[in-house]
């Protein structure tokens, strides 16, 4: 008995492969995203010395949701920079989108001489800068050559490398100026000028790629 139960079994067992053979399982298509949105499309780049470089935002780009909360594109934003302090966030508003602020100057905000007579932090999404004396440069120009920026890395890869910088490094930073708006009516926007200074004056950058220079 038990020699005949495991040949039934045996037979059994070879129908099921054969139908398993003959009916593959299906699988889903991968979704398929739209030409502007299958990855993050970079903006015309900016030069190291000079100011960051703000264009047009092309027809048909859409930036994904962000934690339940829409993206929209207002400008296209690349700036080559020194990076005078970077500051890590977890527990405000933003930090959900913008888990780090960087500050950045270009032009004579990168010569060494000048920013050893300032005295730099960042706190409560603000970059503070003080002198002692007289300041090393015009306060309005130091206004139009440095800026604190709220980064909202477009993927893992981008918030990765934004990990990595630190104080001093020297940085290209491509992507795009946005309005984040969430459900429940929170919204945060990007600064589009670079003279102002105070509440609203930061750059709420949506990140695409970052290039150490």
């Amino acid at each position: 008995m038990r020699g005949r139960g495991g040949i039934v079994l045996a037979c059994l067992a070879c129908l099921l492969l054969a139908w398993w053979l003959a009916h593959p399982r299906h699988t889903l298509p991968a979704p398929v995203a739209g030409p502007l949105t299958r990855a993050c499309p970079l903006p015309p780049s900016a030069t190291m010395g000079a100011p960051p470089l703000q264009t047009d935002v092309p027809d048909g780009l859409v930036l994904p949701v962000i934690a339940g909360a829409n993206v929209t594109p207002l400008a296209g934003f690349s700036v080559a920079a020194r990076v005078l302090g970077r500051e890590n966030y977890r527990f405000d508003a933003g930090a959900t989108y913008s888990p780090m602020d960087l500050a950045l100057g270009w032009g004579r905000m990168t010569d060494a001489a000048v920013l050893a007579q300032l005295q730099i932090r960042q706190s409560g999404r603000w970059y503070h800068y003080r002198w002692q004396q007289q300041p090393p440069i015009p306060v309005d120009e130091i206004v139009r050559s440095s800026a604190n920026m709220h980064m909202v890395p477009a993927n893992a890869e981008v918030a990765a490398a934004l990990g990595r910088i630190h104080a001093d490094d020297r940085i290209r930073i491509d992507g795009w100026l946005v309005r984040i708006d969430a459900r429940d009516g929170w919204h945060w926007v990007s600064s589009l000028r670079r003279d102002d200074s105070g509440n609203g004056a930061c750059e709420l950058v949506y990140a695409c790629a970052v290039t150490v220079l």
